[in-house]
């Protein structure tokens, strides 16, 4: 073999994404607009949690959510603000909004008009997999059947209308966190795919001769792990089997439509609050696994910053990530050969592997009727997973360094002073509110109310909803009215838990004697230690609460817990109906000051000021302090990864509350 069958020039590196986006429009552009002079080479959007679930800034659910985890866009003159300077023309712009997806496209296609902008050269993504967020991210808003009208709609929209643009990013990302092996990684993201193409098909809005096109233009977001061989072969896995979805079930020959394209943004849940310097091993391991084989290589990547795991990071600590990338793209020769895997018996025995396991997974979802219709079963199968995960790591069979083993460490110098993390100033989401109140004073009222009224009639009609959304964007219509009318035509959703009713304990040591403890409490008491666990505000990451309500049904509790999205009212009304001993509070979405201040205020209206309190989440050190003055009786975070321990102390919290005055 000469040299140049196997080494040639360099390719052409993937996109460097950083996933950004904070506080304000105006603060979100000053950080792209730097980000992209450092060398990033597309744009990543946050979105803030009342965005990412059609609210308003000033609705009730969105009270300490905004500008949060992401950045908040009402209108369209937020998104003015947000993409000022920056030549959309030239811009790949990836958009992780999910319900409302079409409405995000819209602004940005409005923006586009207004500026005089070419629709058919905007390029980039929306991310649109609302299938996953009912299994693990929980910002959906409208219930499946309309949802996936909604995802049809802007797929047939946009392969005529902005043919450069990926209409569904199918994310497999938030299904490994949630818990999911790699064969259902693999099964569960394919039938998502695979429900959107059938509903596109059956919609009528595509003809069959264009139909290679649309399948073209799906693509994938995936999550890679620390198991970096088992995830090289996934991706591979991943290729092989798009090429013959496409082939087999929709009769796709075209090589270039065939491609599994996709980006990566590698594992959030892996990142450790303990030792959080060990992070930039992980991800760097991590990167690898969606680089190293050419035939199975990401379009775009983007990687968390070493201090996740504790809060936003700043600037500098996304520079750091965005450099891993550049080092690996430039200065090492990866990308000047062949795939270094091909005709590997190792890569190729466990790809076939991977590939065996999802082949017999998804023929069980299609049995169930699909990927819409097995919700429920997806969803009970990845608290599954997720439990024996957790298990094998309170257990040491998995081994997490710095967690579980080797947690002797020296003071870190990356983790001194107060400033480690990024904070968002708390004024921020009052000037949001008046600045969203200002624009609606400012519009034609007339008109945003005649673009509601024909967005409301195409969504009853069956009319594509592209251009009377993109209308709406032009009259003023905000985020959380476009929202609003479509809640009215088609209805809310809550999705399943996955929670089932009763857990073994499966002879575990620690689970029985606090199961015994629990016993005895309850006899106590004189009937069952009563949880009420809610998830208070927008905060949709129900994995914690999912895994704490499972373990607390296994150590013998009678658990109340409803899934996401309740306002601390409707949790002090639960706490209240269900006569509840202790009330548990989830939240990982950085709001937790107001939604805790907000919860004790509500339980003393109900009478309820004696139930103790506690709280979990993504807290930093002084925030836990704060929430120990307003009476929370425990504060746990990522570092307190023993979950029956945690239910021990809930015992203690109950006896010390209730027992002295029984």
């Amino acid at each position: 073999m000469s040299e140049r069958d196997y080494q040639h020039d360099a390719d052409r590196p993937w996109i460097f994404r950083t996933y950004a986006g904070h506080s304000t429009a105006a603060k979100s552009n000053a950080l792209y607009r730097s980000n992209l002079a450092r060398g990033q080479t597309g744009l990543s959007i946050a979105f803030d949690l009342p965005t990412q679930t059609a609210y308003d800034s000033d609705h009730v659910l969105s009270r300490g959510e905004v500008g949060k985890v992401g950045v908040p866009v009402s209108h369209l003159g937020d998104m003015r603000t947000l993409f000022e300077g920056l030549p959309l023309e030239e811009m790949n712009t990836s958009m992780t909004i999910n319900a409302p997806a079409a409405w995000l496209l819209a602004l940005y296609v409005a923006l586009a008009d207004e500026r005089g902008d070419d629709r058919k050269k905007l390029r980039g993504t929306t991310q649109n997999d609302i299938i996953k967020e009912y299994l693990s991210r929980g910002t959906y808003v409208f219930p499946p059947e309309p949802s996936m009208r909604l995802i049809a709609d802007m797929v047939s929209w946009c392969y005529t209308e902005v043919p450069k643009w990926n209409p569904l990013n199918v994310c497999s990302y938030h299904l490994q966190e949630a818990g999911a092996t790699p064969e259902q990684e693999l099964a569960y993201a394919l039938a998502t795919a695979c429900a959107v193409l059938d509903k596109v098909k059956a919609g009528g809005q595509v003809p069959d001769e264009d139909f290679p096109t649309v399948f073209g233009r799906i693509s994938f977001f995936v999550n890679a792990g620390v198991r970096f061989v088992t995830e090289l072969c996934k991706m591979r896995a991943f290729t092989d089997l798009w090429e013959e979805i496409g082939r087999e079930r929709y009769g796709v020959d075209d090589e270039k439509a065939l491609r599994f394209r996709y980006g990566v943004q590698v594992n959030s849940l892996g990142l450790t609050e303990q030792q959080p310097e060990n992070n930039v091993y992980r991800i760097l391991l991590e990167a690898l696994a969606v680089t190293l084989s050419k035939r199975a290589r990401c379009r775009a990547l983007q990687l968390p910053a070493w201090n996740e795991a504790m809060g936003l990071p700043r600037e500098w600590d996304q520079q750091w990530s965005l450099r891993l990338q550049q080092i690996l793209a430039y200065e090492t020769d990866l990308l000047e050969f062949e795939d270094l895997f091909d005709g590997s018996h190792v890569v190729d025995a466990k790809t076939n592997e991977l590939k065996e396991g999802a082949r017999a997974e998804l023929a069980r979802l299609d049995e169930m009727g699909g990927a819409v219709d097995s919700v429920p079963y997806m969803k009970e199968s990845l608290v599954g997973a997720h439990v024996e995960r957790i298990l094998a790591i309170e257990s040491g069979a998995q081994t997490v360094v710095g967690v579980n083993r080797y947690q002797e460490t020296a003071d870190s110098p990356l983790s001194a002073g107060e400033k480690m993390i990024e904070t968002v100033d708390p004024m921020v989401e009052a000037g949001q509110v008046k600045a969203l109140k200002d624009w609606r004073k400012s519009r034609d009222e007339a008109a945003a109310q005649a673009a509601l009224s024909a967005l409301q009639e195409a969504a009853r009609s069956g009319e594509n909803i592209m251009e009377p959304s993109i209308a709406a964007a032009k009259a003023g219509v905000t985020t959380g009215e476009w929202g609003g009318a479509l809640r009215d035509v088609f209805g809310e959703y809550r999705g399943p838990t996955g929670v089932a009713l009763t857990i073994e304990t499966r002879g575990d040591e620690d689970i029985e004697q606090t199961r015994a403890r629990v016993e005895k409490v309850s006899e106590a008491l004189g009937r069952k230690l009563t949880y009420v666990l809610g998830k208070p505000g927008l905060d949709g990451h129900s994995n914690g609460a999912e895994q704490i309500a499972s373990r607390a049904r296994a150590c013998g509790m009678d658990v109340v817990y409803e899934g996401i999205r309740f306002t601390p009212a409707d949790i002090a009304a639960q706490a209240k109906e269900a006569n509840a001993h202790v009330v548990g509070l989830s939240i990982l979405s950085g709001s937790h000051l107001d939604l805790v201040r907000d919860t004790i205020s509500e339980l003393r209206k109900a009478g309820l000021e004696n139930v103790p309190l506690i709280v979990g989440g993504i807290i930093p050190p002084e925030d836990e302090r704060a929430l120990k003055q307003m009476g929370v009786r425990r504060v746990y975070t990522p570092k307190d990864f023993k979950i029956t321990s945690i239910m021990s102390d809930v015992v203690d919290t109950v006896e010390d509350a209730w027992l002295e005055k029984v």
